[in-house]
């Protein structure tokens, strides 16, 4: 893609070179504009060129157009298969690219995960049915995709499971995720108090030599956000 762009950019700038220059070589040439104006021939040959010139340029910018449309569908598929289409956040299958980056490798000392659930995911569903649910899951996402912007990566990893992953880690990066998430999460809960989010969250850093792979790491995160439910 971007060497097929760099390369009708070129083309698109040798024409308009090439174009720019026989036009002032045509106008500041009084013999050769004479020639053109009063010989059938040249004059008949000058139209053709420039008729040459137009329809390239036509093509140009066709191509241009049907690059810029293949880059949006391009961009929409990739929307299509990393996106989670309810909240817009990585989903099941770019959180499961993103561990397998480090599969069968060792766990980076500076790496750290921390899983989050929405424990009260069935209560808002009886209460505003699935419609309240789903905002409830839109609502936490956008929490934690404003707290993650910068710091870490986030994915939703299932039904009302998200798992942020560190990299650079260390315990005052993962405070500030965490307070940032429940400062979020206290500020919608008071405009939302008849259907409040409740989550649990549980983080593995510096877990020894227990933990050897990323695998490893975001398992033990969940475990760990499934006993403090």
């Amino acid at each position: 893609m971007k060497r097929f762009d760099l390369l009708k950019t070129i083309q698109l700038a040798i024409m308009a070179v090439l174009t720019v220059t026989a036009l002032v070589t045509l106008l500041r040439d009084r013999e050769l504009y004479a020639m053109a104006a009063s010989h059938p021939g040249i004059r008949f040959l000058c139209i053709l060129l420039w008729l040459a010139l137009g329809v390239s340029f036509g093509f140009l910018f066709y191509d241009f157009q049907s690059y810029a449309g293949l880059k949006r569908e391009n961009t929409e598929l990739d929307n299509a298969v990393y996106q989670d289409a309810l909240t817009g956040v990585a989903n099941r299958y770019s959180v499961d690219t993103y561990i397998g980056a480090f599969l069968h490798k060792p766990l980076p000392e500076d790496m750290g995960c921390i899983t989050m659930e929405l424990t009260n995911l069935g209560e808002i569903n009886k209460q505003k049915e699935h419609e309240g649910g789903d905002a409830a899951i839109r609502s936490f996402s956008e929490i934690l995709a404003g707290a993650a912007e910068g710091v870490c990566f986030i994915g939703r990893n299932g039904g009302n499971k998200f798992v942020a992953i560190f990299r650079e880690c260390s315990l005052r990066r993962l405070e500030r995720f965490e307070q940032a998430v429940s400062e979020g999460v206290k500020a919608y809960n008071e405009e939302n108090a008849d259907v409040p989010i409740r989550y649990s969250a549980g983080t593995a850093f510096e877990e020894g030599d227990s933990i050897k792979t990323l695998t490893e790491l975001v398992a033990l995160s969940d475990r760990r956000a499934y006993e403090n439910a």
